[in-house]
């Protein structure tokens, strides 16, 4: 009866083991299978067009969670779901620990525009366009501030909560919540999904989190946010 017990016992831990196996995520095959990824999202996963997003460093479940809400529609994007359209869950899976095990490029710091003509479309004189590159290098570095601030500390007045709890004080996320990781990320495409959260454009938060914060940032703080985020 005993080597009955350990038989089964052993039957089912070999069963759990290749249950396991086959769920894992490949990165080899994750690579063929992002093949098609690369025009938007760019070589290993680093996109080089500001609103497209990096996956490279991305958490494995986070992305795998994305890629179900495509195919699903509960998240609306007519591109990403025709590309997911054919992906099975272990495709899903491959290529998600293939983006998951790629190193994230380092951003150049964000600037902001400077108008370097006047109202009448002629070039503003030296002394007024470095007085302008002044001003805007001030704005610049109150943004950056403003946005670790909120970042590390929250902010209480608005009852917004600091973005280190779920994004990790690195920016790195946070895997077994599936929770995404944001250093490095473009600024302008961090600016549209804190947008899309705030004007419910973008709905598969299923905990609302982020649609309960977004709605109490202001534009300035989803700027500053944003570029803080874009160079962590």
């Amino acid at each position: 009866m005993k080597k009955s017990l350990i038989a089964v016992s052993m039957s089912f831990a070999l069963f759990n083991m290749s249950h396991v196996a086959q769920a894992a995520g490949d990165v080899n095959a994750g690579l063929a299978k992002s093949a098609t990824c690369v025009s938007c999202h760019g070589q290993e996963g680093n996109s080089m067009m500001p609103m497209f997003p990096k996956l490279a460093g991305q958490n494995e479940g986070y992305l795998v969670k994305q890629m179900q809400a495509f195919k699903d529609g509960s998240r609306e994007n007519s591109s990403m779901a025709a590309m997911v359209a054919s992906l099975s869950d272990q495709d899903m899976r491959d290529i998600a620990v293939y983006y998951a095990a790629q190193a994230v490029t380092e951003n150049d710091k964000p600037r902001l525009d400077v108008e370097e003509e006047d109202d009448e479309g002629n070039d503003l004189p030296a002394s007024a366009l470095k007085a302008a590159k002044e001003v805007a290098q001030e704005e610049q570095d109150a943004l950056m501030a403003q946005g670790y601030d909120v970042y590390r500390n929250g902010d209480l007045d608005n009852e917004i909560s600091a973005c280190i709890a779920c994004h990790g004080p690195y920016g790195e996320g946070n895997e077994p919540a599936a929770f995404p990781a944001v250093k490095g990320q473009h600024a302008d495409y961090l600016i549209k999904t804190l947008t899309d959260f705030k004007t419910d454009a973008r709905s598969n938060d299923s905990d609302n989190i982020m649609h309960m914060i977004a709605k109490k940032m202001s534009e300035q703080e989803i700027q500053a946010m944003s570029y803080y985020m874009s160079v962590m």
